[in-house]
């Protein structure tokens, strides 16, 4: 574990008497972009919760640079920390600049609401996320994959060294689903260590540098793709029969259920 990881060590917590995760072990690789895949209910998005302290664990199961996540104050946690949830609300006539405006709250204080710095970090997220545009019209007013760009861009403004992301693809359209996943390279290629929850195998093959494969509150697999992604694997976790063949662009696995 490098100084500067984010880890949960035995991680077991849920949200009644059962728990979700169960003596989990995980250290999120920095600097890269780490998919985590496993069927519905697995404990994925608990785990991100879990990461960012967004969900309350015993102490000392999740650390940060080797302190527990608990000794943080939510200020200060922010500033190394985001988690974009499932489904983010914005209220009604928020333009796109004040969302991502929003990301640069962890760095004030009563006594300074704004610092030189916020306005270029903002912009900078405008730009990266291919919305400076629309930053004066309403987040409502924009499409779907739009406003989870906005989303991701109020996240890139917190200037985190840790990004993660809860399903960061759920409800878009093709064409949305790669924006945002190519967006996540570009995020890991700034510096930045990203950590999602995704479904699709073959996108998280694609596009992440690691898989994080869990199954009923475990981790089964974690490495590359292409060592990770197997047909005995895909059927224990998935309850799928199928080929792995090769992405003919990225040459990156591709899983293929086999035909009836």
């Amino acid at each position: 574990m490098t100084p500067n990881s984010l880890a949960a060590t035995g991680l077991t917590v849920g949200y009644g008497e059962t728990p979700v995760l169960q003596d989990l072990d995980f250290c999120v690789p920095q600097g890269r972009f780490t998919a985590i895949i496993g069927p519905n209910g697995c404990g994925k998005s608990t785990l991100v919760k879990s990461l960012a302290r967004v969900l309350a664990t015993p102490p000392g199961m999740v650390t940060l640079d080797g302190k527990k996540l608990q000794a943080y104050r939510p200020r200060h946690l922010a500033q190394r920390v985001a988690l974009l949830p499932q489904h983010p609300t914005v209220p009604d006539g928020v333009t796109v600049r004040s969302l991502v405006a929003r990301g640069r709250y962890p760095y004030h204080g009563p006594l300074r609401q704004w610092s030189p710095n916020d306005t270029p970090a903002i912009e900078q997220a405008l730009d990266d996320t291919g919305l400076s545009a629309f930053a004066d019209i309403p987040v409502a007013a924009l499409s779907g994959g739009q406003r989870q760009r906005a989303w991701l861009a109020m996240v890139l403004a917190q200037q985190t060294d840790y990004v993660l992301l809860d399903e960061p693809t759920s409800f878009l359209d093709i064409a949305h689903q790669i924006e945002v996943l190519r967006l996540c390279r570009r995020i890991t290629n700034q510096g930045r260590t990203v950590v999602a929850v995704l479904h699709d195998l073959n996108q998280a093959a694609r596009y992440a540098d690691d898989l994080v494969v869990m199954r009923d509150g475990v981790i089964v697999a974690h490495g590359q793709s292409d060592t990770t992604l197997t047909t005995e694997l895909v059927s224990e976790v998935f309850g799928l029969d199928s080929m792995i063949g090769v992405d003919p662009c990225s040459g990156t696995p591709m899983v293929v259920p086999v035909a009836e």
